[in-house]
């Protein structure tokens, strides 16, 4: 825009040798800066000053020279910026920005980056054969990172992450069991561990979060369980114990009180007598690793037995979760029993009741006490043994497993752990994971 005698108020023009004009101006440091481009014309030149002087003056510009870092420099700063992520996600995140993100986007600068070309993006890795699911994660990923580009370090103005849907995942609906084949699948399992699988449906726990119980998480005088830890599986360090998959997942939950006696015999028979002991465990007293557990129980044929060939240990989790559902309890007290969290409803299910908690144990407890000798009358009798499930044997006798052998194996493709428990980990904001 021309001021006095031919001089501009903001930057200046400047005819080049090739007959183009070039625009340049100074930024908030005094830099002189020149425009990303040339115009044909001196006209086209002055209006881009006029934008990003208007730009300047609303707080909205960007300082291209930044904007030329590659995004594959860019991703991985904003992982090691991240210093609270559990061991798992960040190397899930590392895992998918190198098979999914840099090898297509790695090179390019954040600058350029347009709708346009993520979609390009995405549509490659569908045509290759990548999963709706993987490519979900990865452009959730994407999209977080350029998210912090716009919103915190200010160097894009918008988010090319566009595609509606394109987070979204449809993984198919899991099987669930009624009690009847909880109670056929316990009669499968060494009777180690019977009680695990019990526990896992009554309680909706995690294949983490039951492997990392301990003595004293468990109140048989009040029936109930306290969740605080979890055991996580990482490339490279083998099992680490962290907390829960997210806030929610520290809790405390009230089981069916005709569980109890069958949990008091099996702290009696293999739990340790220390407050630390692991309530579930490999003989040897070490934790049992996922890539382990169905070589323990005989999954794959146990689940066979009872017409559900593919059943995953965390379809137990899924099974409690519908039990828990018919008890008829507010959305927010059964979201706190499974231990969900989420950035929307986190306000919502902290809150929960315990109270409502109790009522979906007193429910369970009631469908459970149906498979149960003697019904309630057995359950309540003071000093009676261990209660048992029709058709189960009592808790007794040793797994024939090398326990050492198997703690040493490398982690593998197992049956009994599906795709929920090898995935699921909590993530920035909920980035590549979904609730489980």
């Amino acid at each position: 825009m021309a001021n006095k005698e031919g001089h501009r108020r903001f930057g200046n023009v400047r005819k080049l040798k090739s007959g183009r004009y070039q625009a340049r101006y100074p930024g908030p440091d005094g830099k002189l800066r020149p425009a990303p481009r040339t115009f044909p014309d001196e006209k086209s030149a002055a209006r881009y000053l006029v934008l990003v002087e208007a730009e300047m003056l609303k707080g909205e510009w960007t300082d291209p020279e930044r904007a030329k870092i590659k995004l594959g420099d860019y991703a991985d700063r904003w992982i090691d910026q991240r210093p609270n992520l559990r061991p798992r996600t960040l190397q899930l995140y590392r895992w998918t920005l190198k098979k999914h993100v840099r090898p297509y986007l790695g090179d390019v600068p954040l600058g350029t980056l347009s709708p346009p070309i993520v979609r390009e993006w995405r549509s490659k890795l569908l045509a290759e054969g990548v999963s709706v699911g993987m490519v979900a994660k990865a452009y959730r990923l994407l999209r977080a990172v350029l998210w912090t580009a716009v919103r915190e370090d200010e160097i894009l103005k918008a988010n090319p992450c566009r595609i509606p849907g394109a987070d979204k995942e449809s993984a198919p609906e899991r099987p669930h069991l009624s009690l009847a084949q909880v109670n056929r699948l316990m009669q499968t399992m060494p009777a180690r561990y019977r009680v695990m699988i019990l526990l896992a449906a009554m309680a909706s726990l995690r294949f983490g979060e039951i492997t990392a119980l301990q003595r004293r998480d468990i109140d048989l005088d009040a029936a109930e369980v306290r969740v605080r830890q979890q055991y996580l599986e990482v490339r490279g360090e083998g099992l680490t114990l962290g907390p829960p998959k997210s806030r929610a997942g520290v809790r405390t939950l009230s089981i069916p009180v005709a569980l109890v006696a069958l949990l008091r015999e099996h702290l009696e028979l293999y739990c340790g007598s220390a407050e630390d002991a692991l309530v579930f465990s490999l003989e040897s007293g070490l934790p049992i690793r996922r890539s382990s557990f169905n070589k323990l129980t005989a999954w794959k044929k146990s689940t066979t037995k009872i017409g559900m060939p593919d059943l995953h240990f965390h379809d137990l989790r899924h099974t409690g979760n519908m039990l828990a559902a018919a008890s008829k309890v507010t959305t927010k007290d059964l979201m706190a029993r499974m231990g969900h969290d989420s950035m929307e409803a986190a306000l919502i299910y902290q809150h929960a009741s315990r109270e409502a908690d109790k009522s979906i144990a007193a429910h369970l407890n009631a469908q459970l006490e149906g498979l149960t000798p003697g019904g309630k009358k057995k359950a309540k009798k003071k000093g009676a043994k261990a209660t048992k499930l029709k058709g189960v044997r009592a808790i007794e006798g040793r797994s024939t497993a090398d326990d050492q052998t198997i703690v040493g194996q490398e982690r593998t493709q197992d049956p009994a752990v599906g795709p929920e428990d090898r995935e699921g980990d909590d993530g920035a904001a909920g980035v590549l994971v979904g609730v489980g």
